[in-house]
């Protein structure tokens, strides 16, 4: 294939990727985002195969067939509930990719020929750059996986002076990159330890991270992933991977802010972590306290047939129960009685963003009943039932009238203005923030504890 024919399927690529970004904003055109996606890799894979660059189709297969195998492998067996780890170690591999780039770049010294001094310079810069982004995005990635998937706790890890700590980081990692571009027999040995220095720097700042911000975190490494591709892409002379680099981290980049604005935060706060603490509001923090009210699944079903607005609020437990599609049907049910029945979505319900969008989609609920907080906040105070499935942080009303509470200022669903409430959940135990919730404790708050997915099952049943 020729140069030319090349340049035509990067551009083409270029605009699939752009229409798949642009389809997976919406419920309704998603799926056709994805396919863009899809055709606009294939072609892409199909025009780097197809240059003159590459001759060894034969180690090219060894790496792409199992590749290849191994992902439709996970992508076809990983439930929703693990979706979330799925992506973070997805986004370890796009950092690692970078890494390697750059180190088998600097080992090459063919990399370099033929280049005047200033356009070495440039390479160099390229390199570094990319070796430090794709490190910072591989540990970073690995310890999100681990705490996402529950072999590492998600309690924040709050080192004294850890600002400063990873200010110095930073500023070493600057003088590396001086010394680097300056000491060319050396040059090696101190990429080496920027690469080192990133890689902690990216474990440090994740393990600094609580889990209410976990979502925002997700997305962040994704914009992370997306510059170390672009990075992977200069380095390589790749016109689309620096394309599809900087689509996937501006992207990340302004999801991440979205999120960060849904939970009253700032992204460098976020990005420095200490979010979920015990002292994360202030000195003093509420522990909720008083009576419980029970209810079992036949008073809860007594209290859907005489309503006539019903408002279901989706959280992790209902993707853990894998409960959607029950819900689907008592959503059908009360429709067809009559009453008006509506979903409430947080931007950060769940471990990943639009992660309640997803599982609701799957289920084929209706979208134009899947509202966003601000659309849906005012309407509790109409409301006769709101059904809280799994959800704990983001239906908090500490994060409102408890200035110290470590979620203080975060936007919530308020559903403690609804004439009733139950509240699905296992025990009476705290969120993934780690913060107790005063609406069990409501006098118009009903606890249907046990498994969510055997709970709605006998909702349905009743109904």
């Amino acid at each position: 294939m020729s140069q030319s024919e090349i340049t035509i399927c990067y551009i083409i690529g270029a605009v699939l990727f752009i229409l798949s970004l642009g389809g997976l904003s919406k419920q309704e055109t998603a799926s056709r985002g994805n396919w863009y996606g899809i055709i606009g890799m294939l072609l892409a894979l199909v025009a780097v195969t197809a240059s003159e660059e590459v001759n060894a189709y034969g180690l090219l297969a060894i790496a792409l067939v199992p590749a290849l195998i191994i992902g439709w492998t996970l992508a076809r067996k990983v439930q929703m509930t693990g979706m979330p780890q799925l992506v973070a170690i997805l986004h370890s591999f796009v950092g690692l990719a970078a890494v390697l780039v750059g180190l088998g770049l600097q080992l090459d010294p063919h990399s370099v020929a033929g280049l005047t001094p200033i356009e070495t310079l440039i390479h160099e810069i390229e390199v570094f750059v990319g070796v430090c982004i794709g490190s910072i995005t591989f540990t970073g990635s690995v310890i999100a996986y681990a705490k996402l998937d529950g072999k590492m706790s998600g309690k924040p890890l709050i080192l004294p002076a850890r600002h400063v700590l990873n200010l110095i980081a930073f500023i070493v990692t600057i003088w590396l990159g001086y010394q680097f571009m300056g000491h060319h027999e050396q040059s090696f040995m101190y990429l080496l330890i920027a690469m080192v220095l990133t890689g902690i720097l990216g474990i440090h700042l994740v393990m600094a991270i609580g889990g209410a911000d976990m979502p925002v975190v997700v997305s962040m490494l994704n914009s992370y992933s997306g510059w170390a591709a672009a990075a992977a892409g200069f380095m390589l002379g790749n016109d689309l991977l620096i394309i599809v680099g900087a689509l996937v981290g501006s992207s990340g980049a302004i999801l991440s802010l979205f999120m960060c604005r849904g939970m009253n935060r700032s992204l460098p706060s976020v990005i420095l972590g200490g979010f979920g603490t015990d002292g994360g509001g202030g000195e003093t923090v509420e522990t909720p306290e008083g009576e419980v009210t029970a209810v079992e699944s036949e008073g809860a079903t007594e209290l859907l047939k005489n309503a006539k607005r019903v408002i279901i609020v989706p959280g992790y437990g209902m993707a853990v129960a894998q409960a959607q599609h029950t819900i689907a049907k008592i959503t059908k049910q009360l429709r067809g009685d009559g009453k008006e029945v509506l979903f409430a979505i947080h931007p950060v319900a769940g471990r990943l963003p639009g992660h309640m969008n997803v599982l609701l989609a799957e289920a084929n609920i209706p979208y134009d009943i899947v509202l966003e907080l601000d659309d849906i906040n005012h309407m509790f105070s109409d409301t006769d039932v709101v059904l809280v499935i799994g959800a704990n942080d983001i239906v908090n009303p500490s994060a409102l009238n408890d200035p110290n509470s470590p979620i203080a200022g975060m936007p919530v669903l308020e559903v403690w203005d609804a004439r009733n409430v139950i509240v699905m959940k296992r025990s009476m135990g705290a969120g993934y923030a780690g913060v107790g919730n005063p609406l069990f404790f409501h006098d118009n708050t009903s606890m249907l504890f046990g498994d969510a997915g055997e709970n709605v099952d006998a909702i349905l049943a009743h109904l």
